[in-house]
């Protein structure tokens, strides 16, 4: 049987499995009657058997996920009271996740250039006219001197607690999920929001580099930056990458009605979050910490080196992991939707 045939044959089954979803995700299971609950089941059962055959011949993508939804919708609703057991989390992360950031690649690489196009934007424009600092440079840093600030820094980089360094590292990785968490919700303004959200970020990063890049301290700057900012700017990216999913939904969303495109979309795009989590942590703890010794306890170099191999080793992760894990589909199509 070709592709054709099997979406052929499929497609009734698999769009009756989706009406009694719906009917039951608004009433319950005992909306249904017994012949109604029985076929249920069997829908489910061959939907199932549906999306094995289809990840084994390498069909579509849209095609893989519209059935992975229908079986995870119909697997909460079979097994409601059962949760991720640490095993099949664990199996999300190292491979589920990473599937996921390179099966929606396109929105990853759009949100990655918002933010690289904000950042040279305020690069340049900070080079042509050095007064426009007062609308580029994010407000907490414009009353800073940077000879002062790299000073002060070289003077004290030793005089922060072990308990200062925790509580600082907790209150940036908070603050981090917040502008991530916001990054994807602002794509239910058709994905305008979440845009202009990462532009702006990255304009601030632009802006900011030139002012310290001025004053003679471009090392010291990306070496404070870089080694936290690899992690950090990647996560805030993917979750953008989320909310441009959503624009996408409503904006495109082919042959399905807008809600339950953007039903669909909304599974995938709240995975996406979801796996950013361990990214922010380890982004928090090296923010709080090895960001924040500096010259001479610590040299930029040096700095500089850890932040090359934390971009190495997440690049691995993403672009590597999951790609011979028989175990990855187990959790993706029951647990984390």
């Amino acid at each position: 049987m070709d592709l054709n045939e099997f979406i052929d044959r499929g497609r009734p089954r698999w769009q009756r499995l989706s009406k009694l979803l719906d009917r039951i995700e608004r009433e319950g299971l005992k909306s249904l009657t017994i012949e109604e609950a029985r076929e249920f089941g069997r829908l489910y059962r061959a939907a199932s058997s549906d999306l094995l055959w289809a990840r084994g011949r390498s069909a579509s993508a849209e095609l893989v996920e519209s059935l992975n939804d229908l079986v995870a919708r119909g697997y909460a609703q079979t097994y409601p009271g059962q949760r991720p057991r640490l095993r099949e989390v664990s199996v999300f992360y190292r491979s589920g996740f990473p599937r996921l950031v390179r099966a929606e690649w396109k929105a990853v690489v759009a949100a990655y250039a918002l933010f690289l196009g904000g950042g040279l934007f305020g690069y340049v424009a900070m080079q042509l006219d050095p007064a426009s600092a007062i609308f580029l440079v994010p407000g907490d840093h414009q009353s800073l001197d940077p000879d002062k600030r790299v000073s002060q820094e070289a003077q004290g980089s030793e005089g922060h607690s072990a308990n200062e360094q925790t509580a600082f590292a907790s209150f940036l990785f908070t603050h981090n999920i917040q502008v991530a968490f916001l990054a994807f919700a602002l794509g239910l303004t058709l994905g305008i929001g979440t845009a202009i959200l990462l532009f702006v970020n990255g304009i601030f990063l632009g802006a900011l580099a030139v002012a310290y890049e001025s004053k003679g301290h471009t090392a010291w700057f990306w070496a404070w930056i870089l080694p936290h900012g690899v992690p950090e700017i990647s996560a805030i990216c993917l979750a953008g990458a989320a909310g441009l999913i959503l624009g996408r939904a409503m904006v495109a969303p082919g042959s399905r009605s807008r809600a339950d495109a953007l039903r669909f979309e909304a599974r995938l795009a709240v995975r996406l979050v979801l796996g950013t989590l361990p990214i922010f942590v380890v982004a928090g703890i090296i923010e709080g910490t090895i960001s924040q010794i500096h010259e001479p306890h610590l040299p930029s170099v040096v700095k500089l080196a850890f932040a090359g191999t934390m971009a190495v080793l997440l690049a691995l992760y993403l672009l590597r992991s999951g790609r011979e894990d028989p175990e990855a589909p187990r959790l993706t199509e029951a647990h984390v939707s």
